[in-house]
């Protein structure tokens, strides 16, 4: 099967950073799922693992955590799905990625694609709608109010993937409201486009900007990006018992900072659940089937802004450069080998 992988980790502009190559077609055993992909999206985490993961000698790493695609056959202890439907998921970080013409997948991570958006545009969700879910609703708990705090979130890095279905997300389930950080005229309209009430700009001092807002300290904050520039503005504009959320890596987390505040921290990877193979690991596919719900009701939107064919070596090769350039918004997503 087609493939893309590459043997040595490194910079993207290496001729042999991503390769095309050919693959075994795998045989899903237990729960898995053989999904035939028809389209993938680039995440962080794709360029962080191929500048320092290695794969084991003689072996090819195989990148891609986000698919879109269709069941083409089941393991023995498969339950909730069957051979044709349509799928979408992120994958394991222990597994092989989603860069192939077919991919295994534990079933109890995978949800069943939204019937009202082609394979393209459901390939943008779920790395994202996984974690920007798990972040408001498992780990941030943000049904359940703060004392005192105004009913409102910061989302840093609103133009993001993750930031741009947090938004969506929070409008779609909560009445909180949303405060969204950009820096350019086109990032700042598109987290208003999102649902975005207040755009504040995360170039400038945060504290001051949300204080202007008029709404009060905000009981919640999730930074999706750059939390080390911003930790002294958060411990500053959060509300007294408040809850801080993260999913980027900074080289230290200074977390006295909020110990006045009673402030909690909570950090995000969605990849615990599959990686630990956690008793809950099905909450994923159970709330990827959430997402499916209302993208099919008109409540959630895809993410896509930019999309590339085939899925090869030289389309991937962009779209990490385009990753790596700390410029898009939304999801770069490739589609059919």
């Amino acid at each position: 099967m087609k493939s893309v992988g590459y043997r040595e980790p490194g910079a993207i502009e290496r001729a042999d950073s991503l390769l095309d190559i050919e693959l075994p077609k795998p045989e899903p055993t237990g729960r898995d799922l053989l999904v035939a992909v028809r389209a993938v999206s680039v995440n962080p985490v794709d360029t962080k693992v191929r500048r320092s993961a290695a794969p084991d000698p003689g072996a090819w790493k195989v990148l891609g955590w986000d698919a879109a695609g269709t069941v083409a056959a089941v393991g023995p202890e498969v339950t909730g799905f069957a051979v044709g439907d349509p799928v979408f998921y992120a994958g394991s970080l222990i597994r092989p990625g989603t860069n192939s013409e077919f991919h295994l997948v534990d079933e109890r991570i995978v949800g069943r694609a939204p019937a009202s958006l082609a394979p393209a545009e459901v390939a943008a969700l779920p790395l994202t709608a996984i974690t920007a879910w798990e972040a408001l609703f498992h780990r941030l708990d943000i049904h359940r109010p703060v004392p005192g705090a105004a009913e409102a979130i910061l989302i840093i890095g609103g133009a993001g993937g993750v930031g741009s279905v947090a938004i969506q997300l929070v409008r779609a389930l909560t009445g909180l409201a949303v405060i969204a950080t950009a820096s350019r005229p086109e990032t700042a309209g598109w987290v208003r486009e999102m649902g975005a009430q207040h755009v504040v700009d995360h170039s400038r001092p945060l504290a001051a900007q949300v204080a202007a807002l008029g709404l009060g300290a905000p009981g919640f904050v999730f930074s999706t990006t750059e939390t080390h520039r911003h930790l002294a503005e958060i411990a500053e504009l959060i509300a007294p018992q408040g809850r801080f959320a993260l999913i980027d890596d900074p080289d230290a987390l200074d977390v006295l900072r909020f110990k006045r505040k009673s402030v909690s921290v909570h950090w995000e990877l969605m990849f615990t659940r599959s990686l630990f193979g956690t008793p809950d690991m099905a909450a994923q596919g159970a709330l990827l089937n959430d997402v499916s719900r209302l993208v099919d009701a008109g409540r959630l939107r895809s993410t896509v802004t930019q999309r590339l064919s085939p899925i090869n070596a030289a389309n991937l090769r962009q779209a990490h450069a385009l990753l790596e350039s700390g410029r898009t918004r939304g999801k770069v997503v490739l589609e059919g080998f």
